[in-house]
């Protein structure tokens, strides 16, 4: 089975009601600025949706009792995914895909 990444698709704002899209099985994701396109989060993970969906909720502080908000969820994110059928695999095409990226960036720098 060949699979490809997804489009980017913008970060949803649960205030609005927006909703995640994203498989429920094991994949590889990556979250990025939308502005900059600079990287923000890059994993393989058993379940991308669930693992997608914890990115922005963090951890509770004592802070949010008062009306400050977590930075992490008033940024301007994009996601896409990129499906396999194992965690294993998954592991396998993120390390590929992080060697790919780092050959690149030494020609290129």
């Amino acid at each position: 089975m060949i699979t490809t990444w997804s489009e980017w698709k913008r970060y949803p704002k649960a205030v609005r009601g927006e909703r995640l899209e994203a498989p429920i099985g094991p994949g590889i994701f990556e979250v990025r600025h939308a502005s900059s396109g600079a990287l923000f989060a890059f994993e393989a993970a058993d379940n991308i949706a669930h693992a997608l969906s914890s990115i922005t909720s963090g951890p509770k502080s004592f802070t949010s009792w008062f009306g400050k908000r977590d930075p992490v969820t008033s940024l301007d994110l994009e996601y896409r995914t990129f499906a396999t059928s194992t965690r294993e695999e998954a592991k396998v095409a993120a390390e590929r895909m992080l060697g790919r990226r780092e050959a690149y960036l030494s020609h290129v720098a």
